[in-house]
């Protein structure tokens, strides 16, 4: 069963149709043949065996971690639980939410974890747009309240991940998502700090990076962009700072990279009004063409995208936007919508700037960097060109 409380959700799985970017609608429909259902009702909960919690954990207006989503999912959850049912957590959030907030939840009925149901915490781990790496063949961390409930927790992932790997307990479990993408963070900070300077002493970072990959040990390559985006890497970090954070220690190392990053969208709009005055003109005026505004190539998915920043400066210093992306039909910023182009070679041709932002498939950057009048390419995917300019 799937429960959700989007009837638009529940309605289009029901009927055979995808929401989500990697998979398809014949997959659903395979789902639905094996005896998949979705609802919108909780009290399927009652006849569930396992029950997995995957809601959004999105941050406050004040960059706080908002946890409404799981507080009414347990909520259901604990209207409904019967003796013997493991819940499993899969919301990124910071350690100690499963024990803390969870569980005297689930126990405020009667029935105590490990006597009566299990529970654990087990990260999510899927990469949007991976061709390689799914649900099936990614490493499944699993950490339990109770020995028995990572037992638990591992026999029903087993059931469809190859490998499982048991955590000491779900404060690790928790914390393992948090470490996965505050690295991830920490370096994506690193690369954009030195894009910054880098050519301002006459240095290629691209090909500085391509040189440093080459070493077989001690380095992971990690790339500068107009800013990070999604729904892990802008936000996990933030929610491992509250709880640091509320131990009275400051984390510097992670908000400064916080800093970097949400800086980089202005240094991408300052470069191109560079570019533009190299040209002899300003950006009030100058019409500006935005390629792609997902926030990784290759998905729909706009969550946290740098591409709405980079518009809003942009349109705050008077540009006149355009913007091609095969996976969004319609794009808003501040309510407003932006012109969409339906042939990004020709509208390339005809802006006085153009900014690649995100590098999707559909389109040819070899041809694009012969027929753009400029290109300023902030993901380096660019070959050298006379019309190219990296970030």
């Amino acid at each position: 069963m799937g429960l959700d409380r989007s009837r638009t959700v529940v309605e289009g799985l029901n009927g055979g149709r995808s929401h989500v970017d990697d998979i398809t609608d014949a997959e659903v429909g395979a789902m639905l043949d094996q005896g998949f259902r979705a609802s919108d009702g909780p009290e399927v909960i009652a006849d569930a065996a396992a029950v997995v919690i995957c809601v959004p954990t999105p941050l406050t207006e004040h960059g706080s971690p908002d946890l409404g989503a799981v507080h009414a999912a347990v909520a259901d959850i604990a209207a409904h639980l019967t003796p013997g049912t493991l819940v499993v957590l899969e919301s990124t959030t910071y350690p100690g939410t499963t024990e803390e907030v969870v569980r005297p939840r689930l126990e405020a009925g009667g029935l105590k974890v490990g006597r009566d149901f299990h529970l654990a915490f087990s990260p999510e781990r899927i990469d949007p747009g991976n061709a390689s790496f799914g649900l099936e063949n990614t490493p499944k961390v699993v950490g339990g309240v109770t020995a028995d409930c990572t037992k638990a927790a591992r026999a029903l992932y087993e059931r469809f991940v190859t490998r499982v790997v048991e955590a000491k307990g779900t404060r690790e479990a928790e914390m393992a998502k948090l470490l996965e993408n505050t690295y991830r963070h920490v370096n994506i900070a690193l690369v954009n700090e030195m894009s910054m300077f880098c050519r301002e002493i006459g240095v290629d970072l691209w090909d500085a990076i391509r040189c440093a990959s080459t070493k077989p040990f001690g380095f992971a390559p990690f790339y500068p962009g107009p800013g990070v985006g999604g729904h892990c890497i802008p936000i996990d970090p933030n929610y491992l700072s509250y709880k640091v954070r509320s131990l009275g220690i400051p984390f510097r190392f992670v908000e400064l990279a916080q800093e970097i990053n949400q800086r980089m969208p202005v240094h991408v709009v300052n470069r191109a009004a560079d570019l533009l005055n190299d040209e002899g003109k300003a950006v009030r005026g100058s019409r500006v063409l935005l390629l792609g505004v997902t926030y990784k190539p290759d998905i729909s998915d706009q969550r946290e995208s740098p591409a709405l920043a980079v518009a809003q400066h942009l349109r705050a210093r008077g540009a006149e936007l355009v913007y091609f992306d095969p996976h969004v039909d319609d794009w808003t910023v501040d309510g407003a919508p932006v012109e969409r182009a339906d042939d990004y070679l020709a509208a390339a041709e005809t802006a006085d700037l153009t900014v690649l932002l995100q590098p999707h498939r559909e389109m040819d950057l070899g041809l694009l960097a012969d027929r753009a009048r400029k290109l300023f390419d902030t993901r380096g995917r660019s070959a050298d060109h006379p019309r190219v300019v990296k970030l």
